[in-house]
């Protein structure tokens, strides 16, 4: 097992006193940083790595953390139509499209996808973030099990348990493509 030094950290800690949304915002930008330090610098062999029995791999994560970003930001909050590559993806004959067709992109287009989403999901949560009132916002589209409405806030925090939750598959994942481990 190999650690990751900590000069190869540049992840930035969430702030320990500031506003609920920049606490929120600084909690998911971590989780997002975190991603990207494991998948940096392998080679498209190993982003398609998988540790068995599961079949996901560190470029299908990425591929879905976009996906989670877009739908979330866009299609949830703001009730936009999906942007490509999503909306053209044959869901119905791939529900796992966007891990399933990873193993076909280059590590360049899994990183821009991955970062165009991350660019538009930010700059759709800052936008709504500029009432005062803005975390109890409530989203465009309803959820599909309850019919409620989901709140900026769930939103975000949302976000953070998908990242938290994949995070840990990625390290995992990691430690058996190279031996890197760390948080």
């Amino acid at each position: 097992m190999t650690t990751t030094p900590d000069s190869h950290d540049a992840r930035v800690d969430p702030p320990h006193a500031a506003s609920e949304f920049e606490t929120l915002l600084g909690f998911l930008d971590y989780h997002r940083d975190t991603l990207m330090m494991k998948v940096d610098g392998l080679s498209p062999a190993q982003l398609q790595a998988t540790h068995p029995p599961s079949t996901l791999t560190l470029g299908g994560l990425m591929a879905h953390l976009a996906l989670v970003e877009d739908n979330w930001s866009g299609e949830v909050l703001l009730g936009a139509d999906p942007v490509e590559p999503w909306a053209s993806a044959d869901w119905d004959g791939d529900s796992d499209w966007e891990m399933t067709t990873a193993a076909g992109r280059s590590v360049q287009q899994l990183q821009a996808q991955y970062a165009e989403s991350r660019s538009r999901s930010d700059a759709i949560l800052r936008e709504l973030a500029a009432s005062p009132t803005a975390l109890d916002t409530l989203s465009a589209r309803p959820s599909r099990r309850t019919g409620e409405l989901f709140s900026l806030r769930w939103v975000i925090l949302h976000l953070i348990e998908e990242y938290a939750r994949h995070n840990g598959h990625a390290d995992l994942i990691r430690e058996s493509v190279d031996g890197v481990t760390g948080e």
